[in-house]
């Protein structure tokens, strides 16, 4: 099976297989016509006499400056370069190639306007483990991934450094090794490539990856805790949920039921003495079930993003760049902070069933 870039929707698990290698992306012919067709209309805007926003003018406050032809590439690699300011110890270089990869399918969709051969040696640098060595701050935050992709794309234009195994190296000297010619900037492309929100999007992902696991492993722990407490099956009863049908509550509580089949543990004391049992034991669904509720959210919001446009400005025509906020990380961000406070809750509420088995008042 192969992901076609730009024409099918990527998911969590697509990604991290790309990623792998288990799953193999490609260019097709519908994607390289929607690049192409593209980068023609930003050639006539850059030629033409109308201002026009990172194509033929200068950035944020100079947005009103005019840029010759003969200035763009210059202009394109200036920005790279001086934006490239990121600082602290390199994100995980698996973090780095799913950037890479959230971001040619970005592009292959048709809307940012850079050369087909630049899509290319990212996709060149992806197929070879050549990642790029990016810091883990200096982005301007929510408002945009900036500095690292800055520095993420850096080798295209021979600065930078890529990893090699621990170590990190000058981009000069690997692309020298594979044979590869540094690729001048042309217009808009500098812009298209530190434009967007695939620094926030890759940590989505992966920490996706990462709290769906800790959500499984939560529930056969708590599971665990309440077979080795003695505790009742009552709290997850399928009647119970369906009164408040949060979803995660459901699911949390379908995944115990599951658990504790045939447990002869749990049906040993069915009718003993004990009214109810501590809030850490009989509330998992709840407490359980609102992290996956975050997860959830987050899950919906990333997979949007990673198969969005998160460019700016957007190529519509040969005379119209809509120059908007698409690359804002908001709706990431905000879901991010409230998804580190779920898998927080979910040590919390862990802790608590922790002291009573130390306890050893019941099990």
């Amino acid at each position: 099976m192969t992901f076609k870039y730009g024409i099918e929707q990527l998911t969590v698990s697509k990604v991290i297989a790309i990623a792998n290698g288990s799953l193999q992306a490609e260019l097709t012919s519908q994607s390289i016509a929607a690049v192409q067709a593209c980068r023609k209309k930003v050639e006539k805007m850059a030629s033409g006499t109308a201002a026009v926003y990172g194509i033929n003018t200068g950035f944020g406050p100079l947005c009103d400056v005019q840029i010759t032809p003969a200035e763009t590439s210059t202009l394109q690699k200036n920005l790279l370069i001086t934006h490239a300011v990121g600082v602290g110890k390199n994100i995980d270089k698996q973090l780095s190639k799913i950037m890479m990869i959230c971001k040619v399918h970005a592009l292959c969709q048709g809307y940012s306007g850079v050369r087909l051969e630049l899509i290319e040696r990212i996709i060149y640098f992806i197929e070879h483990d050549l990642l790029p060595a990016v810091p883990e701050q200096g982005s301007v935050g929510a408002s945009g991934d900036l500095a690292p992709l800055s520095h993420l794309f850096l080798p295209i234009i021979g600065e930078g450094e890529f990893w090699v195994g621990t170590e990190i190296v000058p981009a000069k000297e690997i692309l020298a090794a594979h044979q590869l010619a540094i690729l001048p900037l042309a217009a808009k492309e500098g812009l298209g490539l530190i434009n967007g929100t695939q620094f926030i999007l890759a940590h989505s992902i992966t920490g996706l990856l990462k709290m769906e696991y800790l959500l499984d492993l939560a529930d056969v722990s708590g599971a665990m805790s309440i077979e080795g407490y003695k505790g009742s099956s009552s709290p997850f009863r399928e009647e119970l949920h369906r009164i408040r049908p949060f979803k995660g509550s459901i699911k949390v509580a379908e995944r115990m039921r599951n658990l504790f089949k045939d447990s002869q543990n749990i049906t040993s004391h069915e009718n003993c003495e004990r009214v109810q049992d501590p809030y850490s034991m009989r509330c998992i669904p709840q407490v359980h079930g609102a992290s996956r509720n975050a997860y959830s959210h987050l899950l919906e919001l990333a997979e949007i993003e990673m198969n969005s446009v998160t460019d700016n400005p957007i190529i519509l025509s040969d005379t119209e760049a809509i120059s908007g906020g698409n690359f804002h990380g908001q709706p990431l961000a905000m879901a991010l902070d409230y998804c580190s406070i779920a898998a927080s809750e979910l040590g919390n509420i862990a802790d608590r069933r922790c002291y009573l088995l130390l306890e050893g008042k019941y099990g």
